[in-house]
């Protein structure tokens, strides 16, 4: 794989998508539908994908596309292959929070390696360099090119006084069971594959994620992680969380800074 290569389209079709997803997200009113799984999806949703697979189909001809807006693609196996959320917050999406992003990752032999996650209500990007590093890219964005890009790594913890991020719409007793056995400083909520970033940034310390999560939104953020130094292990053994699962279905799992003297289950 040409890696800058996959790093500049990853970068311009989030963008673009993003683009996509305002347009609908500053309109007076979207259509929402719910699948067959019960969870909700939009116009924007829809949109995001066509542009994001078109763009990745035609590029990458070659490499297996997986993306959470087409079934199809989740019975199709490989060793390495991309894997798209083009709207992943959608609950954030429709109830206007602004935390959603577009996750855009490339997997190889079961490792998230490169990823892009734009959250473009906040004005955020994160990116997986050629190189295998992380950086948060600040605004406003060209999509012709990069425009400065600070390094990006996980904070050293102090596990007396720990930061945690948890999710915002999925939070429950069990999450908060878990993190009651820590010594927590301060504890924050956000959507999406934000809360891997905000680890990577050193903003939090510690994710646990206690409930459902799919393939499709979690691969950007945990490259994204890696690329800062962080972990993303299984939350009953702490073994690496790995891709290409069947259904592409996560276990629970905990994301976190090396630092963070982790618990058990």
């Amino acid at each position: 794989m040409d890696y800058e290569k996959l790093t500049r389209v990853m970068r311009r079709l989030a963008l673009e998508a993003g683009d996509t997803i305002m347009a609908i997200y500053d309109a007076d009113d979207f259509d929402v539908k719910v699948k067959s799984d019960s969870s909700p999806v939009t116009e924007a949703d829809e949109a995001a994908d066509a542009l994001i697979s078109a763009g990745l189909s035609a590029e990458f001809p070659d490499v297996l596309l997986v993306t959470e807006e087409q079934a199809a693609s989740h019975t199709r196996r490989a060793d390495t292959f991309l894997i798209v959320d083009p709207l992943d917050g959608t609950k954030e999406f429709i109830n206007r929070r602004g935390d959603f992003t577009v996750n855009i990752a490339y997997v190889e032999n079961g490792v998230p390696t490169r990823g892009v996650v734009y959250a473009p209500a906040k004005g955020r990007m994160f990116i997986t360099l050629a190189d295998g590093t992380a950086v948060e890219e600040d605004g406003p964005f060209e999509k012709a090119q990069m425009g400065t890009a600070r390094p990006i790594r996980v904070n050293v913890a102090d596990n007396a006084a720990l930061n945690v991020v948890a999710s915002k719409s999925h939070r429950d007793q069990a999450t908060d069971d878990y993190i009651g056995k820590y010594s927590v400083a301060d504890t924050k909520s956000a959507g999406s594959s934000l809360k891997f970033c905000l680890v990577a940034t050193g903003e939090a310390d510690l994710y646990p994620r206690v409930g459902r999560t799919m393939e499709w939104d979690t691969a950007a953020g945990h490259a994204v992680l890696t690329g800062a130094g962080g972990r993303v292990v299984r939350f009953d053994d702490h073994n690496p969380l790995t891709y290409g699962k069947d259904g592409y279905a996560n276990p629970f799992f905990i994301a976190y800074a090396p630092s963070v003297d982790l618990k058990p289950a």
